[in-house]
């Protein structure tokens, strides 16, 4: 039987033994949907979690606890396969591109023309978006966009098995860009990504499943 504390837990960075040494994103939310207490809850996709996890963590301390209210949207959500975390992985490095430091701007914009080659082998309802987002996000950074391609095309074609790694990677570096990037508003950031992620997936579960499958 599930212990329950005595007041709920409070949004904290890290990992926690139990909700009385607080919580991260993830925890909470396996809180709340009465699974065992763990920041790898089975009742949202990984590539989601992944995201929510790096956005707790590297949002201020002052701002973290704006995140509680997005806790209950992410519940459900289990994806729909691969397509998720490319999708998510675009989502991200194309909000971060455009304000990262140059160091990290030639890693995100590989990643964002590996995600652009990715989806072109789904439908076209299923990439549209996605793949406007990559298109624009681009566009600001033409140099390291440039020098993207050039490693792309001598690095050869992705492993299909290692596709959910490259996903995960991607969100890490875009959600660390975002938070060290030198603007005003990295928490507000942070926070409007991670929103867009979930509605990206609720609306991603209401697609038929055959628009969420390779077309070749």
């Amino acid at each position: 039987m599930r212990t329950t504390p005595d007041l709920l837990p409070v949004l904290s960075r890290g990992k926690h033994r139990t909700p009385r040494r607080g919580a991260c994103f993830m925890e909470y939310a396996s809180y709340l949907a009465g699974e065992p207490w763990s920041d790898h809850p089975a009742c949202t996709d990984p590539a989601l979690a992944s995201l929510a996890r790096m956005v707790n963590d590297c949002t201020s301390d002052a701002a973290r606890g704006r995140l509680v209210t997005l806790i209950p949207a992410v519940i459900g959500l289990t994806g729909a396969g691969t397509i998720t975390g490319i999708r998510l992985a675009a989502r991200a490095a194309s909000a971060a591109l455009p304000i990262a430091s140059e160091g990290r701007q030639r890693a995100l914009a590989a990643g964002l023309l590996r995600c652009d080659e990715l989806l072109a082998g789904f439908g076209e309802s299923a990439a549209s978006v996605s793949r406007t987002l990559i298109r624009r996000a681009l566009e600001f950074t033409p140099g390291a966009s440039s020098w993207a391609a050039e490693f792309l095309a001598a690095a050869g074609a992705v492993n299909p098995r290692s596709i959910p790694l490259m996903s995960d990677a991607i969100i890490r570096t875009a959600v660390v860009g975002i938070a060290d990037a030198c603007v005003q508003d990295p928490d507000d950031r942070l926070r409007q990504l991670l929103g867009e992620a979930i509605a990206d997936c609720a609306v991603a579960a209401e697609a038929p499943a055959r628009e969420l499958q390779p077309t070749t």
